[in-house]
């Protein structure tokens, strides 16, 4: 009697571990929703003062937006504001504006703060 419990329990166990096994492997880490690379400490950096000149700053952030379109993955909220006051400390104002206006289609919540930055650029100049 005691034979056929232990091997009921030995089955029993064998399959607790394959179906842990199974689970397991199943269960993936979720896809990112944005492709972040460096940008938080980029941002980080700059705001801090310690980070790289801004032509260095707009070159790694125009490399991660390659790398993005390359993966497949969607820029994070920001990202084309940032890249776009970066080009405008670089005189670069159609660059600038285009950032700004990608930035406003993909994420609508920040229009307000585009508009206003769009509306600075085409003030005239005193």
């Amino acid at each position: 009697m005691s034979g056929g419990f232990v091997r009921t329990g030995r089955r029993f166990a064998w399959a607790a571990v394959l179906a842990c096994g199974v689970l397991t492997g199943c269960a993936q880490a979720p896809k990112p929703l944005y492709h972040w690379g460096g940008y938080q400490a980029q941002v980080y950096e700059h705001l801090k003062g310690d980070g790289a000149d801004a032509q260095a700053q707009a070159s790694l952030l125009e490399t991660q937006q390659v790398d993005a379109r390359a993966a497949g993955a969607a820029l994070p909220p920001g990202f084309r504001a940032h890249l776009g006051m970066l080009y405008l400390q670089l005189g670069r104002v159609d660059e600038a504006r285009q950032q700004w206006e990608s930035e406003k289609s993909n994420f609508p919540e920040s229009t307000v703060y585009m508009d206003f930055l769009l509306k600075r650029l085409d003030a005239p100049k005193s």
